[in-house]
């Protein structure tokens, strides 16, 4: 299979993303506790056993999973890199867990970015354009530490960072990722959020708690969050998606600095059909959406990546679990580079000799414009 064609699949795949409809979720249950983080932005305590992620119909008899029983290692580091959040602390009573209020206003928008604007593109489709690295095989979760970047997003456009986990049969897909967005037609702002995504059996799926599906475990960190980043000054996310040994459910951990790993929750292994003994593919990468006109935004943080890995938007320390849960530099198995738009984005896997420090890493991104193509 040709390099264009294989890029041309794994477009396919990302497209997925946002094919499906979003839906409000209703939220019947009376909150304990709320927060109100900005004018749009409001977080409801909701008692962990009535959170609307467990409103899924394959989700009938799903028993809650309160801890992970793979543990991370913790990161003992000085970086003095900032984390994406925001600077008002969340932290829910026992019990209770921080679901993003879905108003009508946000629904209404949800279903407009699903249904309208950002259609199932095909390969020879303009409007989609990716930068980053996958491996084949089989493996039980995928981790890195990748910047988040203010940058100038159209309203009808969207730019987005992720690692993410997926398997194929036919035409069939399974696929969970997680990362940061720009997204002002789902959002209403120029912010960076953070996600997580999956798509399951039937094709069906969800972006965030905005349905069903999604199970919260964490009272402080929220699957969905938004932050105030300044131009030029980058904020860090730091994830690990795995698969539990003993329940088969998927896990989003933040990986914290010089304190405790959290297990912010995970997607029932009851979702999918076709990620029971893990995936066969992960990866890691930028990705944009253009316009209807056809410009594209920029992605990672607006640069083409020059050799050092300060100047551009960067994934470090990628490291994936095979499929007896040892864990190795992704750069342990084959790799392959996806870049489908040279004229706009780059992509440049970094020195591990020069910069050890990193693991392996690579840089990415791009101003994008008028000219990048289909």
């Amino acid at each position: 299979m040709s390099t264009r064609i294989r890029i041309a699949l794994v477009v396919n795949l990302f497209s997925l993303i946002f094919s499906t409809t979003i839906v409000d979720s209703n939220q019947s249950t009376v909150p304990l506790r709320s927060f109100k983080i900005s004018e749009n932005v409001t977080y409801d305590c909701i008692d962990i056993y009535k959170q609307p992620g467990l409103n899924h119909p394959l989700l009938k008899t799903h028993k809650i999973q309160m801890k992970s029983s793979i543990s991370r290692p913790e990161l003992k580091m000085q970086t003095g890199k900032n984390e994406t959040s925001n600077k008002k602390k969340l932290e829910c009573p026992n019990g209770t867990v921080p679901i993003l209020r879905n108003t009508k206003g946000f629904a209404t928008n949800s279903q407009i970015f699903a249904e309208k604007n950002f259609h199932p593109l095909s390969a020879d489709s303009p409007g989609m354009h990716i930068a980053g690295v996958r491996s084949n095989g089989l493996f039980r979760g995928v981790q890195a530490w990748f910047s988040a970047n203010a940058l100038n997003v159209g309203n009808d456009q969207i730019s987005y960072s992720q690692i993410y986990i997926g398997s194929g049969s036919g035409n069939q897909v399974n696929y969970i990722s997680a990362g940061w967005m720009i997204n002002p037609s789902l959002y209403g702002d120029q912010r960076v959020w953070t996600f997580g995504f999956w798509k399951g059996k039937n094709g069906k799926g969800c972006y965030n708690t905005a349905c069903s599906g999604f199970v919260q475990v964490s009272k402080v960190i929220p699957i969905v969050e938004p932050s105030v980043l300044k131009p030029g000054v980058p904020g860090w996310l730091r994830y690990s998606i795995h698969q539990d040994k003993n329940t088969g459910n998927w896990w989003i951990t933040q990986l914290k600095e010089n304190a405790p790993n959290e297990d912010i929750g995970y997607w029932p292994k009851e979702l999918f059909n076709l990620l029971d003994n893990g995936a066969n593919m992960v990866g890691a990468g930028g990705v944009v959406h253009a316009s209807p006109s056809g410009s594209s935004p920029p992605m990672g943080n607006g640069l083409l990546p020059n050799g050092d890995p300060q100047d551009s938007g960067v994934f470090t320390n990628i490291e994936v679990l095979n499929s007896n849960y040892e864990q190795h530099k992704m750069d342990y198995f084959p790799i392959e580079s996806l870049v489908d738009s040279v004229k706009c984005y780059g992509l440049r896997i970094g020195s591990q000799k020069r910069f050890r420090h990193l693991g392996f890493f690579f840089n990415y991104g791009g101003l994008g414009g008028n000219e990048c193509g289909a």
